[in-house]
């Protein structure tokens, strides 16, 4: 079980100090949301914040790409530090396209799927990617409440990567605390996205520790 908090959630004016923080923490991930305000309603960061940080971890960076025909900025994320770039299929024109990109800049391919949209959107994709990100929230804003409606598709997408003998990960993000993170890991999860359940912790090694025995 790999825990990936998101910085959405922690105090931006010490960016650096609260990565750390969950470095020391207990973390393998540091997830980085960014919106463009165009595919959601939120606008949060881009490359050049993501550059600052990358010196202050060694912890890798799971960057989720909520904007518009990502395929335009993979190589400024990439040469911005991005480990992992996680993209909408609902978002690009060119799915297939969008993860030679990824794989070309030298960053591993991940791609999201809303809650109203099918698991089976992202199966001609599986063989190529790094890790499918169900999203258990509609994304745009930190803080919602699980939707527990999306578990069948973290189900559906387990069954089809056990199918191909894969090792795609599956993440989930969006009202991840210890009571949901055991529901997602049940069907199948296997990175979870944590924000306020990590970062308003009163003790954020106990709470990764938590998330990581569910």
């Amino acid at each position: 079980m790999l825990i990936s908090p998101s910085i959405l959630a922690s105090d931006f004016s010490k960016l650096g100090e609260e990565i750390k923080s969950i470095e020391e923490a207990g973390a393998e991930l540091v997830h980085i949301d960014v919106m463009d305000g165009i595919f959601v309603p939120n606008i949060t960061l881009g490359a050049p914040v993501i550059r600052c940080l990358k010196g202050k971890t060694s912890l890798p960076f799971d960057v989720h790409l909520m904007i518009e025909e990502p395929i335009r900025y993979i190589d400024d994320f990439a040469s911005a530090g991005a480990d992992i770039i996680t993209f909408h299929a609902e978002a690009s024109t060119d799915v297939a396209a969008t993860i030679n990109k990824i794989k070309s800049a030298g960053c591993k391919p991940a791609v999201a799927i809303r809650p109203s949209t099918p698991a089976d959107v992202v199966f001609p994709y599986l063989d190529s990617l790094y890790m499918v990100l169900v999203m258990t929230v509609e994304p745009g804003f930190g803080g919602q409440s699980f939707m527990s409606e999306t578990m069948p598709k973290v189900k559906e997408v387990r069954e089809e990567i056990s199918k191909r003998k894969l090792k795609t990960h599956i993440q989930v993000d969006g009202g991840i605390d210890d009571r949901t993170a055991a529901e997602a890991v049940k069907n199948g999860a296997d990175i979870l996205v944590a924000g306020s359940y990590i970062f308003k912790a009163d003790d954020r090694k106990s709470a990764v520790e938590l998330l990581k025995t569910v």
